[in-house]
């Protein structure tokens, strides 16, 4: 299983069984899980939400990055695993480093899983309950690719064409075309992520042209009961 390279939680982004299992909902908000390939504009479309309407962001791959920083306890737990030399100089968690131990053997990549993921689960639970919000926005890299989707209550999908999304990829990560390729290829298929959806938002054009889909869904989730109803 691969890491892409332009994930920004790299070592994290390919067990979405373990990243969603035990998730808790606090019972009162809705929850919309929200997806997409990469390039897709998922961050974009959750952007909008949140600066058009006040939507809490609740971003699975922040927590990913936030959990291993300097002084955390995942961070402790991996360097007593792996040693200090997957350490930057200044102390950090070295990113390429660990997604080259986590390329060349699954038995380690897994040793990482248990320790990063307990953690990640942990602070959704946190932020999740502290959600006094109608409705939050569960912002998850893998939702297609797990078989646990209890923790929503609905799964938006932000699709693009893959031509395009290829593009976007390419100019953002200044990557080679092959190796977006390969990136697209360890994640689940448009059709797969498509094929979940309760909702979908097409992102094919300017960012202008989500903003009549982000309000329609907007008022769409509103409306809806929660989770205790």
């Amino acid at each position: 299983m691969i890491f892409p390279v332009v994930s920004t939680h790299n070592f994290l982004k390919a067990s979405g069984d373990n990243l969603t299992r035990s998730i808790k909902r606090s019972g009162s908000t809705f929850v919309v899980g929200v997806t997409g390939g990469i390039g897709s504009g998922k961050t974009t479309v959750c952007n909008l939400f949140h600066e058009l309407f006040g939507i809490p962001i609740i971003d699975a791959d922040i927590i990913a990055k936030d959990v291993v920083k300097k002084n955390q306890p995942a961070l402790q737990a991996i360097v007593a695993e792996f040693g200090d030399s997957i350490l930057t100089e200044s102390g950090e968690l070295d990113r390429p480093k660990v997604k080259k131990l986590v390329f060349s053997d699954p038995t380690r990549r897994k040793i990482l899983e248990r320790i990063v993921h307990p953690e990640v689960r942990k602070e959704m639970n946190v932020q999740i309950s502290r959600v006094s919000a109608s409705y939050c926005l569960l912002s998850v890299p893998l939702i297609a690719e797990s078989t646990n989707k209890s923790m929503f209550d609905r799964i938006l999908v932000v699709d693009c064409d893959e031509k395009i999304q290829m593009e976007r990829v390419i100019s953002r990560d200044k990557l080679a075309n092959e190796t977006v390729v390969a990136i697209m290829n360890t994640q689940a298929s448009r059709k797969d992520r498509l094929a979940i959806a309760d909702d979908i938002i097409v992102n094919n054009g300017p960012t202008s042209q989500l903003n009549d889909q982000v309000q329609s869904l907007h008022e769409t989730y509103q409306a809806l009961p929660t989770a205790d109803n």
